[in-house]
């Protein structure tokens, strides 16, 4: 792969697609400076991935991030559509398999998104599954998340993450966490609470299995959705979904953009707090994990 890398050894990846597809655009850019600057309060160095004009970027500049916000149109890439978008030259917006596929040919090992995908409810009727599974199997990063998207089927999500043989460490908890949710009826495979433990596992298990690892770490508690809330916004959302005919692909940013408006915001401030708590423990890991293997 032609690969633009100007990562470091104590790099952490963040993605693309939150900031052109999840916050508004004038959002964007201060963003990314505040989640730069709680991964280098950590003692390691932020990585922004994306592709610019088709170019594979790990460690972009923020006159590259600028032009990306600035276009009219940025493709959302996943594994299946990042090679069109090479070829085709454009500007793509990585999710969490690419970002995970960019970061590991770049040598990345360390990873701070919001949630990644999973298993689609209703799956018995129609197979939805996100490739960010799949891509645990193939690409050696740990990824600090705040568990699977709530707008999913969590528990499915977490049988599949057995089934593929994928680590899941809770960080400081025993329950796998369910994004704007500390906790649900899944559990993690280890429970770890100090980040040079955490680091040293990590180390060990990404060389021994060469697959990724989930690092589960729930959202603040003070930052965590009322259950009987979130019920009734999800609800709504579903129902709008099914009502404009949303499936696929257009399923999910079209139910997060109704969760954000029958919230008044509430989820986007959520999420946005359980991205930069990922992100101080991301930048923990990786800054104890340099230290390991210097």
């Amino acid at each position: 792969m032609d690969l633009i890398n100007r990562s470091q050894p104590n790099s952490v990846a963040l993605e693309t697609t939150l900031l052109v597809h999840g916050v508004p655009t004038e959002a964007a850019q201060p963003l990314n400076d505040e989640l730069a600057q709680i991964v280098t309060d950590q003692g390691s160095h932020p990585t922004l991935i994306g592709l610019v004009n088709g170019k594979p970027t790990v460690g972009m500049t923020d006159s590259e991030l600028a032009s990306m916000l600035n276009s009219d149109s940025v493709l959302k890439a996943n594994t299946a559509n990042l090679g069109v978008a090479m070829y085709q030259q454009v500007h793509a917006a990585t999710t969490v398999s690419t970002t995970m596929e960019l970061a590991s040919a770049a040598g990345v090992r360390v990873f701070a998104t919001g949630g990644i995908g999973g298993v689609h409810r209703g799956y018995g009727e129609h197979l939805d599954i996100s490739s960010d599974l799949t891509a645990f199997t193939r690409f050696p990063v740990a990824v600090v998340t705040s568990g699977v998207k709530s707008i999913l089927d969590v528990e499915s999500t977490r049988e599949a993450l057995e089934t593929l043989g994928v680590l899941v460490v809770g960080y400081q908890t025993d329950s796998f966490p369910a994004f704007y949710l500390r906790e649900s009826d899944a559990q993690v495979d280890v429970r770890i609470d100090d980040a040079q433990e955490l680091a040293e596992l990590v180390s060990s298990e990404l060389e021994r299995t060469g697959r990724g690892i989930v690092v589960a770490n729930p959202i603040p508690s003070e930052h965590e959705l009322d259950q009987s809330d979130w019920n009734a916004w999800l609800s709504d959302a579903q129902q709008h979904a099914e009502k404009v005919g949303a499936l696929g692909r257009d399923a999910t940013p079209t139910i997060l953009a109704r969760l954000h408006q029958v919230s008044e915001g509430a989820t986007l401030r959520a999420n946005l707090e359980l991205v930069k708590s990922n992100a101080t423990v991301a930048g923990k890991l990786a800054a104890h994990m340099s230290s390991i293997h210097t």
